[in-house]
């Protein structure tokens, strides 16, 4: 690694600068490229949203000890912050800091990444390249030359289709102006969208619990809302979570919450819902499914979970996943076809390497479309990715994070058959196997990180 070549890092959220933290920690110089005019601009876009995690799942420690050299005082961990609250109370005190900001390059838009002189095919002399960063400044477009690349950009940008097959649904992108994406603020700005209208929720995760509770409190001041779920499995014991059995008590809380408005009435269910088409009709949207036509309603919220834009990292060789599209040492961690339990092991550099030496996706986008990824996951992520960097493996491979079960777990395997699963997949399942052991002498590349 040419260390007089900054390390680029795509994206100041709060992943993003907390990479930056560790990278000046150790002595690395950072570039930080954020798209929006402010750091966090993605979480703009969820503001309005009360976080499961309470505050000290929120904040990394490198970050921390920067702010606190400066008067920061810490919020207290155990309360629960809004995304705005997260924005004003952390990230934008850290982006502001004098270290951080002089390597933040803001309304800068990354539109490529390869390595100079290099196109993907070519191999000679490729390892010794640097990254060459194509990006979009206010001014034009440049290139910048990078010793390694972090790319902590996420996928809030990127949200999937209605449609079941993957892609738009029949009829989708037509009704553009219907159809709304994520964790709309139903309460405030777009109260008058949604007030007294029909409105129909697809998608299964806590996104989706999100909006469901804030539809449920509008209808309690405007009668005339009508609420409606649409899911593609059947059962609702995972999806809703595991109650009082979750650690995070609030994430146990918001499933429990959207039972209880089932049990009331309040949101009309529809369950093996596989969407491929959607039109309008002179009474309003009509979702259809395999041929069956759901209620007509005024609005539909699809809150079916992201996807990683890998466009940028075309000419470089990664290794992915072909399910997830999440690296693939992480992908046996993560994959819902894999395990039941949601909650990940802390991984890093090993797990995040890629072919391409010094090319590392963190955050939520290191997740591809897998669900259920949390703040902390990125700050011990970028912990390990940068003591790589410096040439620290004994610290990048150190595990310092325990992270919460989530209280939902499947029953179908046995110890003994999980740990046969987990081994053909090159990692352990530390929710059901509990002999690490057996995986480390399958996948010996990988004792001491993921099997430790």
């Amino acid at each position: 690694m040419d260390s007089t070549l900054p390390v680029a890092i795509i994206g100041a959220g709060p992943v993003g600068l907390a990479a930056a933290c560790h990278a000046i920690a150790r002595g690395l110089t950072p570039l930080i490229f954020e798209v929006g005019p402010n750091a966090g601009a993605s979480i703009e876009k969820w503001a309005h949203v009360r976080m499961f995690s309470p505050w000290g799942f929120n904040i990394d420690k490198q970050a921390a000890k920067l702010l606190a050299a400066h008067g920061w005082v810490a919020p207290a961990e155990d309360t629960y912050p809004s995304g705005r609250e997260l924005l004003d109370q952390y990230v934008y005190p850290l982006a502001a800091l004098p270290s951080l900001s002089r390597h933040l390059c803001l309304n800068t838009e990354v539109l490529a990444v390869t390595r100079l002189g290099q196109d993907v095919m070519k191999t000679k002399s490729r390892a010794a390249a640097p990254f060459l960063l194509r990006v979009r400044t206010p001014e034009g477009e440049k290139d910048v030359l990078a010793s390694a690349v972090i790319d902590a950009s996420g996928t809030f940008r990127s949200p999937n289709w209605m449609g079941a097959h993957g892609i738009p649904a029949l009829g989708e992108k037509d009704l553009a102006e219907r159809i709304a994406y994520g964790i709309p603020e139903v309460l405030r700005s777009e109260r008058q969208r949604y007030a007294n209208r029909r409105v129909m929720v697809v998608g299964s995760g806590h996104s989706a619990f999100n909006v469901l509770q804030d539809l449920a409190r509008l209808a309690l001041q405007e009668s005339g809302t009508k609420i409606f779920w649409a899911i593609r499995g059947s059962s609702l014991d995972r999806i809703l979570g595991g109650g009082a059995n979750d650690k995070l008590e609030e994430r146990g809380k918001l499933g429990q919450r959207i039972r209880q408005l089932l049990n009331d009435g309040a949101i009309e269910l529809f369950t093996n819902i596989a969407i491929n088409k959607v039109f309008a009709t002179d009474k309003g949207i009509v979702v259809e499914a395999d041929g069956h036509a759901l209620p007509v309603v005024d609005e539909v919220v699809v809150a079916t979970g992201f996807r990683p834009k890998l466009e940028l990292l075309a000419e470089l060789r990664l290794a992915l996943d072909s399910a997830t599209q999440s690296p693939i040492h992480l992908a046996p961690l993560i994959d819902p076809n894999e395990h039941s339990c949601g909650t990940v092991r802390p991984h890093g550099a090993v797990e995040l390497a890629h072919p391409d030496e010094g090319i590392f996706i963190v955050g939520m986008k290191s997740y591809g479309r897998a669900p259920t990824f949390l703040l902390l996951t990125g700050y011990e992520q970028v912990r390990s990715v940068v003591a790589a960097l410096a040439g620290d493996w004994d610290a990048a491979k150190r595990v310092e994070l325990v992270l919460p079960e989530t209280g939902v777990c499947s029953t179908q395997f046995d110890d003994s058959e999980c740990c046969d699963r987990a081994a053909s997949s090159g990692c352990c399942e530390p929710s059901c196997c509990t002999d690490s052991a057996k995986v480390a002498e399958v996948s010996p590349v990988l004792k001491g990180s993921c099997c430790s």
